[in-house]
Parts: C-alpha cells; sequence; structure tokens
C-alpha cells in the first residue's frame, strides 16, 4: 500500500470527532447506541447531501452489521441451546465434575481458563476456541467463585488478545504485515515475541489484580445478561431424568466429538468461518440427539423449542451491539457500499486514511515511531477487525525504519500488536461478543474492564519497542 499524503474530507474529521465522543462515553459506562445512530446519520447526510438518502442509510448500516455479524450470532445461539439440555439433563454437570480438581480456586479457573483458551486459540482462533473452551469450563469457573465476566476477561485476553496477535501457528497476521513491510514472515515473527509477552503479561496481570481488588473492595460489577448463561437456561427449573450410565456416556462422546473437530481442523487446515462452521454443526447435532434421547416422544418439537431459546438469548445480546457495530463499519468497506465513493475517491477506507495522515505528519525518531505505530494500529482497529487495517501498519513501518535506518520488523510486529488487540479485539464491543455471550455477559461491560489494562499494556510495550528499534 503505497503511502501518499491523504487529504482529509469532512467526513473523516466527523467520523473521528464520533469516535473521540463514543470513547468518551464508554469510559464513563454510558450507553453509545443513540450516538452512533446519530453519527451514521450525519456521514449520511455530509456523503449523500440528501435527507432521504441520510435516514435511509441508518437502517441499511444495520442490515450490514447484521450481515456481518450473523455468523458469530448463530455459532453464540446454537451452542447456547444446546448447552440449555445439557444442564436441563444434567450432562454438564456430569462433564465437568473432573475439571473441579484442577480448577478449585477463582486463581486457578481464571489462569487455567486462560492459558487453555491461548493453547486453542494458536491452533484454531479464537471464535472456535471461545465457543469449545466456554461452554465446557465456564460451569466450573461459576462453581468455584470466578464470575462469568472473570472468565470471559480471560478468555478475551489470551485468545483475542495474546494468541491472536502474535498468531504464530496459522501466521496469518504476520503474513499480511510482513507482505506490506516488504520482510519475511519470521523476522516478523521473531520482533513480535518479546512484544506479544510484555503486553500479554502486563495486561493479564493487571486485569486479574483490578478484579481481585474490586471483588474484595465490593465494587466489582458482574454485567450478567439476565443473571448470566447458566441461570438463563436453567431458569424455568425443569430438568429431565437420564440414566446414570447413559449421562456418563454422553458426558464422555460430546468432548470426544468436539475433540474430532479439532483434529479435523487440523488435518484439513480449516480456520476462521470454516472452523466455526464444523463446531456450529457438531453442536446442533449434539442437540438433536440429546433432546431425542432426553424427551423421546416430544423430541420433535422440544428441539425446536431449544433452537428458539439459543436464538432469542443470542438476539438479546446482540441487539445492542448492531447500531455501534453499523457505525464503526463505516470507517472501513461499508462506507463506500452504503453511500459510494463520491467523496473518498482513492482512500483505503476512513480510518486507514487517518492511521496514513497521522504518520505523515509525525517527525522521524525512535521514540516517536514507536508510539505513532502504536496509536496508528489502534486507530486502524476501532472497525473491530483487528486484520483490516495491518497491511497499513506494516507499510508505515517500512516508511520509518527507511527513514530510521533500523526497526523495520520491531515496528511491523508493534503496530500488528496494538492493531489486534484493539480490534481483533478486546475493546470494541462487538469484537468481544464470542466471549461475552458465551459467557452471558454484557460486551460493553467486559469492554469497560478491559479498557485500563489493554491500555496500560500498549503503554509499557510501546516503550519496551522504543529499546528495541
Amino acid at each position: 500500500m503505497a503511502l501518499v499524503d491523504i487529504q482529509l474530507s469532512a467526513v473523516h474529521w466527523v467520523y473521528l470527532a464520533f469516535i473521540v465522543f463514543i470513547l468518551a462515553l464508554l469510559v464513563k459506562r454510558r450507553d453509545t447506541t443513540l450516538i452512533c445512530v446519530v453519527g451514521i446519520f450525519t456521514l449520511g447526510l455530509i456523503a449523500t447531501e440528501s435527507l432521504s438518502g441520510s435516514v435511509s442509510g441508518i437502517f441499511n448500516s444495520f442490515i450490514y452489521a447484521t450481515k456481518e455479524l450473523l455468523g458469530t450470532i448463530f455459532i453464540i445461539s446454537i451452542i447456547v441451546a444446546m448447552s440449555r439440555v445439557l444442564i436441563i439433563t444434567g450432562i454438564n454437570e456430569t462433564m465437568v465434575k473432573p475439571l473441579t480438581g484442577f480448577l478449585r480456586t477463582p486463581t486457578m479457573a481464571f489462569w487455567g481458563i486462560g492459558l487453555i483458551m491461548m493453547v486453542t486459540s494458536l491452533f484454531f482462533w479464537p471464535s472456535p476456541g471461545v465457543a469449545l473452551i466456554g461452554a465446557v469450563l465456564l460451569p466450573v469457573a461459576l462453581r468455584v467463585g470466578l464470575p462469568a465476566l472473570g472468565a470471559a476477561i480471560a478468555m478475551n485476553l489470551f485468545g483475542h488478545g495474546i494468541a491472536l496477535s502474535g498468531d504464530y501457528i496459522i501466521q496469518g497476521a504476520p503474513k499480511l504485515t510482513a507482505d506490506a513491510a516488504g520482510l519475511p514472515v519470521n523476522s516478523v515473527m521473531e520482533a513480535s515475541v518479546p512484544l506479544v509477552i510484555v503486553m500479554g503479561l502486563v495486561t493479564t496481570v493487571v486485569a486479574f489484580w483490578m478484579m481481585r481488588k474490586d471483588m474484595k473492595n465490593g465494587k466489582w460489577r458482574d454485567g450478567l445478561v439476565d443473571n448470566g448463561v447458566e441461570d438463563s437456561l436453567s431458569k424455568s427449573g425443569v430438568s429431565v431424568a437420564l440414566p446414570h450410565r447413559t449421562k456418563r456416556a454422553l458426558a464422555i462422546l460430546i468432548p470426544i466429538l468436539f475433540a474430532v473437530d479439532v483434529a479435523v481442523m487440523f488435518a484439513y487446515d480449516l480456520q476462521g468461518g470454516d472452523a466455526t462452521a464444523l463446531i456450529g454443526g457438531t453442536a446442533v447435532l449434539i442437540l438433536i440427539g440429546v433432546t431425542m434421547l432426553a424427551h423421546r416422544n416430544k423430541g420433535l418439537e422440544e428441539t425446536t423449542s431449544y433452537l428458539i431459546e439459543g436464538l432469542q438469548f443470542g438476539f438479546r445480546v446482540f441487539g445492542p451491539v448492531i447500531p455501534i457495530a453499523a457505525f464503526f463499519y463505516l470507517g472501513d468497506a461499508a462506507f463506500k457500499d452504503l453511500f459510494g465513493d463520491g467523496l473518498l475517491q482513492g482512500s483505503h477506507g476512513i480510518v486507514n486514511d487517518l492511521g496514513v495522515a497521522l504518520a505523515n505528519h509525525v517527525p522521524m525518531n525512535g521514540a516517536v515511531a514507536s508510539v505513532t505505530l502504536s496509536a496508528t494500529g489502534a486507530i486502524t482497529g476501532l472497525d473491530g477487525s483487528g486484520f483490516s487495517g495491518i497491511s497499513l501498519v506494516g507499510s508505515i513501518a517500512h516508511m520509518f525504519s527507511t527513514a530510521l535506518g533500523s526497526g523495520a520488523a520491531t515496528l511491523t510486529a508493534l503496530g500488528q500488536v496494538a492493531a489486534i488487540w484493539v480490534g481483533g479485539g478486546t475493546l470494541i464491543p462487538w469484537a468481544l461478543i464470542p466471549a461475552a455471550a458465551i459467557c452471558g455477559v454484557s460486551p460493553f461491560e467486559l469492554a469497560r474492564r478491559n479498557l485500563k489494562p489493554v491500555l496500560i499494556g500498549l503503554t509499557v510495550t510501546t516503550i519496551v519497542a522504543m529499546f528495541l528499534v
């Protein structure tokens, strides 16, 4: 991507102003839906110079966001539907009982879930990993006293943060940044190791310390949606008896089926949506099989009932997120799709333009270059896709390293880490939905809990990068 000087238009400045306003509201724990709708309307009015076009743009942006999020909505809904029948039949209790011996305290649960999530995500990326880990380990965490929000923090920071920002197995992220910077993939991965370690250690330790401190002082907010997944799934108080031997057999069979999924992903190199689809299809088959065994003659009707309840939960969680996602998607390809490219001729998207403008207006030295790459990576991650802007940070890193005469790999890795942690993601609410929904907590509350630890981690990591450039 050529780094030409970008002339920022009114659209860019308005978009940036709304981002600052939205982030300020998030910090103050206020809802941002109304502001995002006003932002969409304002951008549409500037782009189309038409009242009808801007009003229509609100609805069309909602449709766009829903299409982008639909796969995630469905996998969460299906996992929740499957979890409901497992809880009602008691299979879930039997399945997780052996794990209680390993995760005996909230501390062990937090770090245990996080490390398991990190290893799983290195091989299969975080979204399918959340579905696998959350469905099995969340009940254990709750039983030993780790709040659902604490489990969500662990899964999110270790999966969408540490594992995805390094991406050492699948190598999707480092390949994109390395290609844009004109570097070998191995050099970027090697340079990222100390940065990923520092970012991961600082962020997770700070998040855990803040969680324990707030719990001790009575300031902890669970952020539960309808009292959490497990409560919402079993709130009817209904239970269905199954023979003990049947429950034991199913408690063994279900993890084996998911383990087979993992093996298939590895054997056939299934990633992202393909991996998620495999897990979702397996969950549907488990749902059908267990429901038919448990409800017998009423199995046909109950299968539909469980699916409906799962979908209701999924859309209840996603409902507040769609308007916000709709606004931030306008920072990438959605703007041209919805409002045309008349004002953005030759643009790579609003957020990428802002990143290029920042890079073109800063002095060149190691400290400023490191700060600029972190800021640019974070800005490009604001659309909720950590991967949309990492080619840009690779290009900026190449430009800066040419001026400095060194540090290309480190700057490239730093921009990658910042973009993935923000947009991949641990701070943008709709990027947090897989972990938040599977744990039954608000993605907005999860974003708020992550904000300080991630910002502290980015600051420390950027300082470390200054000495490595």
